[in-house]
């Protein structure tokens, strides 16, 4: 019987546990991130040490752990001169093998073990809410329906690590605009697919991180509507792979990564702020806004610099000083001129 994708009818459900905790975390994983189980108080898993490389299997060993690798596909596209930067690009065995995506684990490499035997197919994208015209899109809508481009974007996770990545999708906006967007809008919600027997993650609370799923994120609808935030569908010139969130992710890269949510089901267009998963876990660490800012430091490290993972294993990566918004000032420094950017972080 063929699967069929799940999302919650409210963006505030929870969903419930399945399997006791200590079937799963292993116990290096559960201790590396004691630091954050003590903040929150809540046997969660946060994010780990700050600039910390952790090397997968792969790096370590120079072979892949997982058995059943997940086929992707090449893509047709475009690229926009615009969106093609100077930097040099990550390389892609670092990009599909060092992921954060709690769903499959809290490891670096979890994610990439955990994932491949992911199934995408049947999918179901729903764009509804505050709509003039709500949308739904299958698996093969996601690359068809819209012409796909390449950008090469930033990459800045909360933890002080970066990565370049050359995306391939589509504008945010440009969905949103066909869907119609009721004037009295004024955010969008973002929701993670919900399926605990294909996402470990999500049967456990302590492989899971601590996160009440399904994970669901949130930008304004001025950010919606700028011309950065993508859908991506692919890297690397072929459709994602499990682990970076296929089939289709949010990629924001003016904000930290947590902001860019993977394996999207449901856009859903709101005249109010929606909760989001980091922030409800822990606010006074993970703002709603989430802007990339090197002049407001994460409770527990600095984030005036980050590691820029490149080639080599754990301690080669560079460390850079971080750019205000990632560096993307220019596109959207206009939206928050009238905010604090401390306060609302």
């Amino acid at each position: 019987m063929a699967r069929k994708n799940r999302f919650t009818p409210g963006i505030l459900q929870r969903a419930p546990w399945h399997v006791a905790d200590n079937q799963v975390t292993p116990e290096s994983v559960f201790n590396d991130r004691r630091n954050i189980i003590k903040v929150l108080g809540l046997g969660a898993l946060g994010a780990s040490l700050p600039g910390q490389v952790q090397a997968g299997i792969f790096d370590l060993f120079g072979e892949q752990k997982a058995k059943n690798a997940f086929t992707t596909q090449s893509l047709n596209y475009s690229t926009p001169r615009q969106f093609v930067l100077p930097d040099v690009k990550t390389p892609e065995d670092k990009v599909t093998r060092h992921n954060n995506f709690y769903e499959f684990g809290t490891g670096k490499s979890d994610p990439y073990d955990n994932a491949q035997d992911f199934n995408v197919d049947p999918w179901t994208l729903v764009i509804d809410g505050l709509v003039d015209k709500p949308i739904t899109l299958d698996l093969a809508a996601l690359t068809k329906r819209f012409a796909l481009e390449e950008r090469t974007y930033r990459l800045r996770c909360v933890e002080a690590w970066s990565m370049v990545v050359p995306w391939v999708g589509f504008s945010l906006a440009t969905l949103l605009k066909e869907a119609g967007v009721k004037q009295n809008a004024t955010h969008v919600a973002f929701e993670t697919l919900f399926d605990p027997e294909q996402m470990p993650g999500q049967k456990s609370r302590l492989m899971g991180g601590g996160i009440h799923y399904p994970y669901v994120e949130g930008l304004t609808i001025a950010e919606a509507m700028n011309e950065l935030p993508f859908l991506a569908v692919g890297l690397y010139g072929k459709t994602l792979p499990p682990q970076n969130g296929a089939p289709i992710r949010l990629v924001v890269p003016w904000k930290y990564g947590f902001k860019s949510i993977k394996s999207v089901v449901r856009i859903r267009v709101m005249d109010k702020q929606p909760p989001t998963s980091w922030n409800q876990l822990a606010s006074h660490e993970y703002g709603f806004y989430a802007n990339v800012n090197p002049e407001v430091d994460h409770p527990r490290w600095s984030q005036a610099s980050e590691r820029s993972i490149g080639e080599g294993g754990l301690f080669s990566a560079k460390r850079i000083p971080t750019q205000m918004f990632n560096g993307y000032g220019d596109f959207v420094a206009d939206l928050y001129k009238n905010i604090d950017l401390r306060k609302f972080y």
